[in-house]
């Protein structure tokens, strides 16, 4: 509107001067001129947005490096759940296979049992076999059939042998008995360590479960709380832009209003001096080498973001970052990134500037941010590390590559996080 006025009272001047004093036509009549007051009320009441801005925005970055903090404990507790469910497995099968082996151990000493029962039932059988007999050896009938003394003696001996072979059988059957006892007794007691290893591991489950549960609670909380300081940072930086708009409105009246009466003033300085041979002064050019980038830079409106994207030529492939640009899929996307951006914008001045935003900050003079003119480059940094650029374009506007997922755009300029100079170039 500002710009509109000027080229209007300086149209008229011109007019005036190349008609002559003669027939010099009227300035025309002048525009608002806010007070100081007023200027400074808007100057202050900016300033105090700017602070709240400052402010929020540091809350929103502790509370997302809380809430960082906090998704890394979520995940540190979800690898100790993953493991207590793994030695849970593990217990469970040890469980499994100890319960196996008792059960198979009680089998074996049972069936052992059995056997020693039937070979003493038999040995005692043999026994009062002999018994009745009136023989202690063998049974009678085994010396009825011996043809000679020599037979009987034989006899007399192969009895002698059975019931000793008995004896011994039923010795080595009782050994193993007791082995086998020994075995399941064993197998008991690891049955029972099996047990007690799988209830801790239950205990463990449910407690890796529990705090699982309780962290992501935690991070939800935080996450919630995050959103509400983002909403409210956001709130915030629109109350800024609108009253800096304020501001740049009521400062730009007050330039309307000083070309205003320059151009009077120099028009009744014209009035009194004879007319020139022919025609009035020329205006002095706008840079053009300004305009060239500001346009160069805006003529990428839209174009994807994408990491490590953007030379000379203009948009590229991005790369990998491992990271938030991956999940964003920036390395197949092709564009820009908002160093490239400016590595592009600048190029149609013949300026080449290295692809790195931290790089781009000492690639000129700089300047104070309350400096600052188009074709100026701003930046942003966090804990002293510059992380983002963008290029000036004039009434507080500026044109960017701002973030994964997002286009080329022409945005307020944002006051949270800015560096305190701007870079000149031009």
């Amino acid at each position: 509107m500002g710009g509109t006025r000027l080229r209007i009272v300086v149209a008229s001047l011109l007019l005036s001067v190349g008609m002559g004093a003669g027939t010099a036509v009227a300035a025309p009549p002048p525009p608002p001129n806010p007070s100081d007051g007023q200027l400074r009320a808007s100057k202050a009441d900016a300033d105090a947005k700017a602070t709240k801005v400052g402010a929020l925005t540091s809350q929103v970055a502790q509370a997302q490096a809380q809430l960082d903090q906090l998704q890394a404990d979520v995940e540190a507790k979800m690898e100790d759940a993953n493991r207590a469910l793994v030695d849970l497995r593990a217990a469970q099968d040890a469980a499994a296979q100890a319960k196996a082996d008792a059960d198979a151990a009680k089998v074996a000493a049972d069936s052992a049992g059995q056997d020693i029962a039937d070979a003493r039932k038999a040995l005692d059988e043999f026994a009062a076999g002999s018994y009745k007999q009136g023989s202690v050896i063998g049974s009678m009938s085994a010396y009825i059939g011996s043809k000679s003394p020599d037979d009987l003696l034989q006899r007399a001996q192969l009895l002698d042998a059975v019931a000793s072979s008995q004896l011994d059988a039923l010795d080595a059957m009782e050994v193993a008995r007791t082995e086998k006892a020994n075995k399941d007794s064993a197998a008991r007691k690891a049955l029972d360590v099996a047990n007690q290893k799988q209830a801790a591991a239950l205990a463990a489950r449910d407690a890796a479960a529990a705090a699982t549960a309780a962290a992501q609670q935690a991070q939800d909380s935080q996450a919630s709380a995050t959103q509400q300081l983002e909403s409210q940072k956001n709130a915030a930086e629109t109350q800024l832009t609108a009253a800096q708009a304020t501001t740049a409105g009521l400062q730009g009246q007050r330039q309307a209003y000083l070309d205003w009466l320059a151009a009077k003033q120099a028009e009744d300085a014209a009035q009194d001096q004879p007319p020139p041979a022919s025609g009035g002064p020329a205006l002095p050019p706008a840079s053009g080498a300004v305009q060239a980038v500001i346009a160069r830079a805006m003529s990428q409106l839209g174009v994807p973001y994408a990491w490590g994207g953007g030379d000379i030529h203009g948009p590229t492939q991005g790369i990998h970052d491992g990271g938030v640009a991956d999940s964003h899929g920036d390395y197949d996307k092709v564009g820009f990134d908002c160093s490239g951006l400016m590595v592009y914008a600048f190029a149609a001045a013949g300026k080449y500037l290295p692809h790195y935003s931290g790089y781009q900050a000492t690639a000129g003079r700089r300047v104070p941010l309350s400096q600052k003119a188009p074709g100026d480059m701003l930046f942003w940094s966090s804990g002293g590390h510059i992380h983002h650029v963008a290029l000036y374009i004039g009434n507080e506007r500026m044109v960017e590559a701002p973030y994964s997922g997002s286009h080329v755009r022409v945005a307020p300029v944002r006051y949270g996080g800015i560096v305190g100079y701007a870079t000149r170039v031009l």
